[in-house]
């Protein structure tokens, strides 16, 4: 036992022990002796109360269902949409009325353009509406900066894209945008100028047991390495602060409000391990040598449940604290396809949590138990007639699926269309000779050939799945760098090499660009045979042995801001000179996809003048890290 259940257990023995002694007392002419003869049975049971908490995470603004969703050993079933999401969370509460909801991050960004164009505006009105509690802020809340996502929690129209804002009058909201009714939480991120949280660190909830208030906070948090993967500028006078560290700074507060029951939810996550679909309630793995796993170990003995999110994977763990005592650790997947349900038992003696079970649950629209919101529903179809005409254009074709799936080498198809696209729309305006792709920005699915169901027709892109796969809204950037930036900038690819501190993130370059890594060397001599191609030639900037040839020759290299910025943690790229601004990433590629409309012939992700493999592997990986 540690030292906490020790403590219990000791407590319990005192009670039982005094419950005993006064009814002897009671008694008259009981010998104290025959004290020991009254059955432990008849000592007065402590009242508990179960509530339920559902949790989601990484919505990201997935107001329809995002289609199918395949369990292991299940059949797939058509999964996810916010009517749904609520009609699950109206049935928890008619089965039992002390049900809390939660989001462990990324509600809103990365969205789908029936949520975008709306900046988002959709996905809080629904939620409101779904009955959503807290939401602890991830990274992509960050996405259009600090004060749009102060504006996400308070109302009011957008600053300046007042054609896009403020539409209740056409879904039937109110007008001005109403703003969150839930609670945005952020423990771990304080403003710089007098170190205050910007939003809440924890939201509470108080429930009666036999007259007594107990209450349960959620601690929520993003993750620590978010300014690596968000815009720089957005969030430029923020500080994110150490996860545990944050969560054991409020441990002793909480006690001293009273607060026994900690549940965190954090925007950080694992992944199990082996063959996909995995069962969203196994553990395969143990999600060893995940960021989270790592987190859980150093918090407190208080906390009693972990949500988390992040990795767009779902799991069900149990994982030792710093006490080495076994807490929950769960996840749900990602776009409203899978809710946790979670049983938390609550003892008025000590206010504290004497039981915690979880199940994942998959969000089957099929379900003919669950009634969906028809209100919610009706507010996306609101917002899906008023996006229908931008949305159903069809903006290019292609001959085949162009996915965002990688290789071994970390190729990606879609990744290299959308590089292409950037450097065919800067090429005059910024005098580009290539342009590089950071794989984050490419969202799934990519470019599929089967037609949707709006009826466009097989090989047709429609502007809707366009932004679907780049719905980050970045500006493109022309700027110039030399032999050996560029060098430094692809062995900024690899974790722990010049300064990057995050995972693994191969660049997707344009047509023409080709070289080789190598996982097996050294940081600063994984890059080998770096070769651009342009109109002008081939040349050669880093050889065979990793070295940097001519290393101040420069080029004129297009990113998106978010990389230009450092973001993804490649701050080589913030060195780089002479800064020429484009247009937005999206109209890049809708204008490159338009070369693909008849006569012309579609895009086509094999033919033989994109050049690829534009990135070859030499090491015996055979997975993209």
């Amino acid at each position: 036992m540690n030292p906490r259940e020790i403590a219990m257990s000791v407590f319990k023995m005192s009670l039982l022990a005094a419950s005993i002694a006064l009814a002897a007392c009671a008694q008259p002419g009981l010998a104290t002796a025959a004290a020991p003869s009254v059955p432990a049975a008849t000592a007065k049971a402590k009242p508990t109360l179960t509530i339920k908490i559902l949790a989601l995470n990484d919505l990201h603004g997935a107001l329809e269902s995002p289609g199918t969703f395949t369990n292991a050993g299940t059949a797939a079933v058509p999964a996810g949409g916010v009517d749904y999401v609520a009609g699950y969370i109206a049935a928890a509460r008619v089965a039992n009325p002390n049900t809390v909801v939660v989001s462990a991050g990324d509600l809103i960004g990365a969205s789908p353009l029936i949520s975008a164009l709306f900046h988002d505006e959709p996905t809080i009105e629904t939620m409101n509406r779904a009955g959503l509690d807290f939401n602890a802020v991830g990274n992509h809340e960050f996405d259009e900066g600090k004060d749009e996502l102060l504006r996400m929690q308070k109302g009011g129209c957008h600053p300046t894209d007042t054609a896009n804002t403020c539409k209740g009058a056409s879904v039937g909201t109110p007008v001005p945008f109403e703003g969150a009714k839930f609670k945005f939480l952020a423990a771990n991120v304080v403003k710089k100028k007098n170190g205050e949280t910007l939003f809440p660190p924890y939201g509470t909830r108080t429930f009666d047991i036999e007259g007594k208030k107990i209450k349960v906070a959620f601690i929520g948090m993003t993750l620590k390495d978010t300014p690596q993967i968000v815009s720089p500028s957005g969030i430029k006078d923020l500080v994110f602060t150490d996860e545990a560290t944050a969560v054991n700074n409020l441990v002793p507060v909480l006690k001293a409000a009273g607060v026994e029951a900690i549940v965190v939810l954090i925007h950080q996550g694992g992944a199990q391990t082996g063959t996909t679909p995995v069962d969203i309630n196994a553990c395969v793995g143990n999600l060893d040598g995940s960021p989270i796993k790592t987190i859980v170990s150093q918090l407190d003995d208080a906390v009693d449940l972990v949500i988390s999110g992040h990795t767009h994977a779902a799991y069900n763990c149990q994982l030792p604290l710093a006490s080495g005592r076994n807490i929950p650790v769960t996840s749900a997947n990602t776009q409203g396809r899978v809710l946790t349900d979670i049983d938390l038992t609550l003892q008025r003696g000590n206010r504290d949590v004497v039981a915690v079970t979880a199940k994942n649950v998959v969000v089957d629209r099929s379900n003919v138990a669950i009634t969906p919101d028809a209100q919610i529903a009706g507010i996306v179809a609101g917002y899906k007639t008023l996006v229908a005409p931008v949305a159903n254009q069809v903006i290019g074709r292609i001959a085949a699926d162009v996915p965002n799936t990688k290789d071994a080498a970390c190729n990606m198809p879609a990744g290299d269309l959308i590089a292409d696209s950037q450097l065919a729309a800067t090429v005059q305006a910024g005098g580009a000779q290539l342009a590089l792709m950071n794989p984050g920005g490419v969202r799934s699915p990519g470019f599929i050939y089967a037609g949707s169901p709006i009826g466009e027709g097989d090989g047709n892109v429609t502007y809707s799945e366009s932004f679907t796969v780049q719905p980050f809204g970045n500006s493109l950037v022309t700027l110039t760098l030399s032999n050996q930036q560029l060098h430094d900038t692809l062995e900024q690819q690899f974790p722990n090499c010049f300064g990057q501190v995050t995972f693994s993130k191969v660049l997707l370059p344009s047509n023409g660009v080709h070289y080789e890594w190598d996982n097996a060397q050294a940081c600063g001599a994984k890059v080998r045979n770096l070769t651009i191609t342009t109109s002008a030639g081939s040349e050669t900037v880093v050889d065979v042995s990793g070295t940097v040839l001519n290393p101040g020759k420069t080029w004129r290299v297009t990113v998106n801001n978010f990389l230009a910025d450092g973001g993804d943690g490649f701050s080589v790229l913030k060195g780089g000179t002479n800064r020429v601004g484009g247009g937005q990433d999206i109209d890049a590629l809708t204008a490159y996809l338009a070369g693909t409309q008849a006569p012309n012939p579609p895009y086509d992700p094999a033919a033989a003048n994109l050049g690829k493999p534009r990135i070859v592997r030499v090491d015996a990986g055979t997975v993209c890290p």
